[in-house]
């Protein structure tokens, strides 16, 4: 005897798409080794990774003052 399925309330639908969103929001799906695997997604600030971001933004003094010479403009010692 085959076991009936029941549906799924309206509430458990909407809290399984939010998790799904939340899941997205924080990880993503790449390929290692030939299998698909499960990542952490790089943090961002307004869509750029925080790195190049860092690079457009940053103010030479905050650079120095944070270790990252490689990163200040050599036109702005002349």
């Amino acid at each position: 005897m085959a076991k009936i399925k029941k549906k799924l309330s309206a509430a458990v639908k909407r809290k399984r798409k939010k998790d799904k969103e939340e899941r997205q929001k924080i990880y993503e799906w790449v390929f290692m080794n030939g299998k698909q695997v499960r990542i952490k997604r790089q943090p961002t600030i307004d869509g750029i990774p925080v790195d190049e971001y860092i690079q457009q933004n940053a103010d030479p003094i905050w650079l120095h003052q944070h270790g990252m010479h490689e990163l200040i403009p050599d036109d702005y010692f002349d």
